[in-house]
């Protein structure tokens, strides 16, 4: 599913002009399922009270016929104008046709009715400004939106929806205005809008559900943001034939683990068990290969060479390079520490790869913060690779502060996809998976639970083990983002959001797979 600027989405309104579908269908088309999705959010209007509080522009206009739809169905609809609406509306006057409640603001003294009517309204819909924002919420839209603000406060049942985007909610960045409403549910037309996935703004959005209002798929086909869906995550899946063994499902060497992580190692390691790869080796400190063997039983060993306890020495790179001819993915980084001699192995190990290899990279936690330490480190690193920092290591990695890329996440994901010519993944809420010729995709997950130590090591594994199985590089990241949110999603629906522990993920992983086949066979 795309998702899509303000602007893409009204170039795409006006090809759709182009083969004759006018502003007024798709704003009927638009109102039409606004009204639907209240519906059943309600589970039926006849005898609601619902206010449509009605925008200058085409907003305002999809929540005209949003009113009059139901009020048609049975609801007691009023609707609320902020300003005037342009002379001939036709949606305007069908609605006065229907006789359906309607108040202009400026003949409303302080608000009066406006009070009056959000007292006893069990439903809001918020039809103000959509994509249409442009500049900071004053005047009579700010008074108004304020009063929906406290109102929403004062009555936790009261039920507020908004048609395309909250509100004072921009549909690009996520940034909100003072006023911006918080809605309960957001009825997203045509298309998911980047501003709906990203913070502030994607805490007042609520549920979001994207609305068919009629536009052909083929008008937005060149548009290089998608959601991550599950569709899309079956239709990639690796196939599982009944001849295979476990060479055709490839193989994994993970190199990860120090004194002070041990877990990162066996988290990774069973990340990738888990969806499916045919053979995970673990290379980790000597002295800590029995500790992980005595709980990583179907791992197999490689151990490598120390500089003292539990951490590797920079000299381990000769027996690493010797393992590497018989694996398709190496995954690299899950805490292994930034101690002088670890720093020097990644160094030498990753940059001294042979170029033209198969060998495809999944990099990771100190690996990363390895390269940030390094300038132009991409031009020196030859492999095909995925890298998965967290916000942290992504500031690091591209020199600016964590609060700047949680603010631009889809757009400096994109960025330092296109310039390092790597997979990206911005782990976190709403992650993001970028390629280096500018596609991106965003999941779908926000979940506090997943904001726990280790959940990064299982994810990363889940990417190392999908790519270990044929997937490009691209896919594998995105497909592993899908699998490793929705197992957190099962995970939630069972213990909550507080205490969900990284290693709960990893059975419910292959369970989230099954399930995906399980729908597209049925």
């Amino acid at each position: 599913m795309k998702v899509v600027t303000a602007e893409q989405m009204r170039e795409i309104d006006r090809s759709a002009a182009g083969i004759g579908l006018t502003t007024e269908v798709l704003m009927e088309n638009a109102g039409r399922a606004v009204a639907e999705e209240t519906k059943k959010l309600i589970g039926g209007v006849i005898g609601k009270h619902v206010l449509v509080i009605v925008g200058p522009g085409n907003n305002g206009g999809d929540g005209l016929v949003t009113g009059r739809y139901l009020d048609d169905w049975g609801a007691e609809v009023s609707l609320y104008l902020c300003s005037q609406r342009l002379a001939g509306d036709k949606n305007l006057a069908l609605a006065q046709e229907h006789d359906i409640i309607t108040i202009q603001a400026d003949q409303d003294k302080n608000f009066a009715r406006l009070d009056s009517l959000l007292g006893s309204s069990e439903v809001v819909i918020d039809a103000v400004f959509g994509t249409g924002r442009s500049r900071a919420v004053d005047g009579v839209f700010k008074k108004v939106l304020t009063r929906v603000i406290k109102s929403k406060q004062a009555n936790s049942n009261l039920l507020v929806i908004a048609v395309d985007m909250p509100s004072g909610l921009d549909s690009d960045t996520g940034d909100v205005d003072p006023s911006c409403i918080y809605a309960d549910a957001t009825v997203t037309l045509g298309y998911p809008k980047p501003g709906l996935f990203s913070f502030p703004g994607a805490g007042r959005a609520g549920k979001v559900i994207v609305a068919d209002i009629g536009i052909p798929p083929d008008l937005a086909e060149n548009i290089p943001t998608e959601l991550i869906t599950g569709d899309w995550a079956k239709s990639v899946l690796p196939e599982r034939p009944l001849g295979a063994n476990k060479g055709s499902f490839g193989k994994v060497l993970v190199v990860a683990g120090s004194i002070n992580y041990i877990g990162a190692a066996y988290l990774a390691c069973m990340g990738a068990a888990r969806v499916g790869a045919g053979l995970v080796t673990l290379s980790t400190a000597s002295s800590l290969q029995p500790i992980l063997a005595a709980k990583l039983t179907e791992v197999t060993y490689a151990p490598l060479p120390e500089s003292e306890a539990g951490i590797i020495a920079s000299k381990a790179t000769s027996v690493l390079k010797e393992l590497l001819p018989g694996y398709e993915v190496l995954l690299m980084g899950c805490g292994l520490g930034q101690k002088t001699q670890v720093v020097e192995f990644i160094k030498s190990a990753l940059f001294g790869l042979t170029r033209g290899s198969s060998l495809s990279l999944v990099l990771d936690a100190d690996v990363l913060n390895t390269l940030a330490q390094l300038p132009n480190w991409w031009q020196k690193l030859n492999q095909d690779a995925i890298l998965t920092p967290h916000p942290g290591e992504m500031a690091r990695l591209v020199g600016v502060s964590v609060e700047e890329v949680q603010k631009q996440r889809l757009e400096i994901t994109r960025k330092a996809a296109m310039k390092w010519r790597k997979v990206v993944v911005l782990k976190g809420a709403y992650t993001v998976v970028a390629a280096s010729d500018g596609r991106a995709r965003i999941s779908q997950v926000a979940n506090p639970g997943l904001a726990s130590a280790g959940t990064g090591d299982v994810l990363t594994g889940t990417i190392a083990g999908l790519a270990a199985q044929g997937l490009s590089l691209f896919d594998a990241a995105a497909c592993g983002v899908y699998l490793h949110s929705e197992a957190g999603e099962v995970v939630r629906r069972k213990m909550g959001d507080a205490g969900m522990l990284a290693s709960d993920l990893l059975p419910v992983l292959p369970k989230v797979i099954m399930r995906l086949k399980q729908v597209e066979t049925s």
